[in-house]
């Protein structure tokens, strides 16, 4: 099972957890759970004027052998106005535009998406039960 808690976060409202979001998979080959303003798509979805997410913005899908991967899926612009960050424990890693990394396996951590142009944030919080 991947569970996934999402928090949206302006510099207004820094440190609040109100409007927190849940949502959860079982880890079987395929599932898929979507972090957008797509709300036809996304399980999670973003406020629609926060245009530095993408209507599909992020994917976290479950592969054959029960490994969850994170996906930051290209955009319609050729350049993002956002940028995503994996946090697993101390270590903070960049998510390329475009590319996709590995879960630890029972693993648990955070990942970011940052506004380039104003103090704001989603923040996805991600927990894979083994």
């Amino acid at each position: 099972m991947l569970e996934l808690t999402m928090a949206t976060v302006s510099s207004a409202e820094s440190g609040a957890t109100a409007g927190m979001l849940m949502a959860e998979a079982p880890t079987e080959p395929g599932a898929v759970l979507r972090v957008g303003r797509d709300r036809s798509v996304c399980r999670l979805s973003t406020p629609d004027d926060w245009l530095f997410v993408s209507r599909v913005h992020l994917e976290f899908q479950c592969a054959q052998d029960g490994t969850w991967y994170l996906s930051w899926l290209r955009g319609s612009l050729p350049e993002p106005s956002s940028e995503v960050r994996l946090t697993i424990g101390d270590q903070v890693h960049p998510v390329a535009y475009g590319g996709s990394v590995a879960l630890p396996r029972g693993g648990n951590g955070e990942v970011v998406i940052l506004d380039r142009s104003a103090p704001r944030s989603v923040n996805v919080g991600f927990y894979h039960e083994v």
